[in-house]
């Protein structure tokens, strides 16, 4: 069954003035649909006229930040709405109808960077019990990292804080994420994309009536895994996470194959404001652009229009969600790269397939979203060595704090050197697994899965969990994230009736107690030796209060739990 939007759908108000029709475009091509923007929030309703105007069907509107969702012919629809007044911008989303193909999902890694090889909880106040460490726990070094272990003797979370993961999905049928998963409060926001308008295999064939995935479903596995590292249960089995009490909601805005498009995408933020939600995990990049530029040369009229549709789309959909309490740590990115001096953009547009071209990114006005959004919490990587990861982003312009993501090539002339502990383990859908081939149709782990390190669980009662092994901004983000919920567990306040915390105090408090780190010496460090060419070598600049490689510091939920107040007075 599909799950129903948070936002309200609007019909057609008064007529708006439109340039007469010897002016505009000819309408031609398949029904293909398009995400409008309105001017503003109290233009919606012209914005709606004026794409009935232009030749399009409205099919949806997020009332929160003005996106339309609309459906047009392919030609000419674009250019018509966009000269109306009372619309800031259009930007094409994907073909209507696509047939569906046989064969394996889609699992590149667009959106979300893998770079490794690998039931409704209760809304009352809960005791801060304290809680163990469960059987697997001990290869999850960044668990320790984060003082996890510590910290849940004092404050192991509370249910009331609800942790909102925006991703591909989460399994709520997992052993160790069932005990604090809220199906009630989850919503999937995407449809599955069979294939897109070139007719290349995008999602992959539905598996569900409707190609609408269940919201305790996770076709892509990496949300899961994100889940897992926030809170999965302490439950005496498997794995546990950095919050291991606090309540896991779905808000799925990432497509099967990784992919996370606009609508779905503010969708999601702006449900996460008006669901309650506390804090959001958010690991991944808007797209089709890793770089949403206002003008950028290289790039067409309707490209430039359609990235500054998104920047203005993702920015009110973020300062909506801020103004609703809501806490929002984001992934710095996978791309090695100084966020305030860019490399070359080599892989925009990626959707639909070959459409890529290369590009100079202007820092100025080019923004990586939402990392680069507003009231964003920025997460860099580094591996058990605490050494920066190489693939992780840096700089001084976006980062806030560090956490464990791991960093396969840790520990060069050790023997843990490109070995998979020096990843993050958490949880894995089975279904993915035996997509992947790591799994058999028996529940029994393969040779591939062997090789990659998937772990089996297996319970008293029969209950059987799986857990990968990944790397990535990903999956550093996840850790600051529980400490964000914990920071609310412990110092959330109820206010009009509701439990929450202000989202710049907890940002305050999470930088805070950060461990401070500083820079390497020499500052500049280099990957050679490790196997990466020179685009990989970073310098680090600031000191050890803040710098570009680890912000305020590694999140270090112990002293948050501990002397987080002091940040409060």
């Amino acid at each position: 069954m599909a799950a129903v939007l948070a936002v309200p759908l609007f019909g057609a108000v008064s007529a708006v003035a439109v340039p007469a029709a010897s002016a505009q475009p000819a309408l031609s091509g398949p029904a293909t649909e398009f995400t409008v923007l309105a001017k503003d929030v109290q233009s919606i309703g012209s914005a709606q006229q004026a794409i009935k105007a232009a030749g399009g069907t409205v099919l949806e509107t997020n009332a929160a930040v003005g996106l339309i969702r609309a459906s047009a012919p392919a030609t000419g629809f674009s250019e018509r709405v966009s000269a109306n007044r009372a619309v800031f911008g259009a930007a094409k989303a994907q073909s209507i109808g696509s047939v569906p193909k046989m064969g394996k999902k889609a699992k590149g890694d667009a959106g979300v960077e893998k770079e490794g090889r690998g039931g409704a909880s209760s809304k009352k106040a809960d005791a801060n019990k304290a809680v163990g460490m469960d059987p697997l726990d001990d290869q999850l070094w960044g668990l320790k990292s984060v003082r996890s272990d510590l910290s849940r003797t004092k404050q192991p979370g509370s249910k009331q804080v609800k942790v909102g993961v925006i991703d591909t999905g989460i399994d709520g049928t997992h052993p160790d994420i069932a005990p604090n998963f809220d199906e009630a409060d989850s919503r999937n926001f995407t449809r599955d994309i069979p294939t897109d308008v070139n007719g290349a295999e995008v999602d992959g064939p539905c598996e569900f009536r409707g190609c609408v995935d269940p919201a305790n479903h996770d076709d892509g596995g990496h949300g899961t895994h994100v889940a897992g590292t926030i809170a999965a249960a302490a439950n005496g089995f498997g794995v546990s996470g950095v919050a291991p009490n606090v309540t896991l909601v779905n808000i799925r805005a990432g497509q099967d194959s990784g992919y996370f498009f606009l609508q779905p995408t503010v969708d999601a933020i702006t449900y996460a404001g008006d669901a309650g939600i506390d804090v959001v995990n958010m690991s991944f990049y808007t797209d089709p652009w890793l770089y949403n530029c206002q003008a950028n040369p290289a790039d067409s009229p309707a490209e430039q229009a359609e990235q500054r549709t998104i920047i203005e789309a993702t920015q009110r959909a973020l300062n909506y969600a801020h103004r609703k309490g809501v806490t929002m740590v984001v992934a710095l990115g996978n791309q090695h790269t100084d966020l305030g001096a860019p490399q070359p953009d080599t892989t925009s547009p990626d959707y639909p397939a070959n459409s890529t071209h290369p590009r100079t990114v202007d820092n100025s006005t080019c923004l990586n979203l939402p990392v680069e959004g507003n009231h964003t919490i920025g997460v860099s990587s580094f591996g058990p060595s605490q050494r920066k990861a190489d693939y992780s982003n840096y700089g001084l312009e976006q980062i806030s704090v560090s956490a464990p993501g791991g960093f396969f090539r840790d520990g060069f002339g050790t023997p843990w050197y490109r070995t998979v502990e020096n990843e993050i383990l958490s949880t894995y859908p089975k279904n993915v697994g035996v997509a992947e081939g790591n799994i058999d149709a028996d529940g029994n782990i393969t040779e591939a899965g062997l090789a990659a390190g998937v772990k089996k669980a297996t319970a008293a009662d029969g209950r059987v969990g799986y857990y990968q092994w990944l790397q990535g901004t990903s999956m550093a983000t996840p850790h600051a994230t529980g400490v964000a919920a914990l920071i609310i567990s412990q110092y959330g306040k109820k206010s009009h009736g509701e439990f929450g915390m202000d989202p710049d105090k907890v940002q305050r408090v999470l930088e805070g107690t950060a461990a401070k780190i500083a820079c390497p010496v020499p500052r500049t460090v280099d990957y050679l030796k490790e196997g990466r060419d020179a685009t990989f070598t970073a310098t680090c600049e600031g000191d050890p209060s803040f710098n570009g490689f680890y912000g305020h510091g590694a999140v270090d939920a112990y002293a948050a739990v501990t002397r987080g107040s002091q940040y409060l007075k």
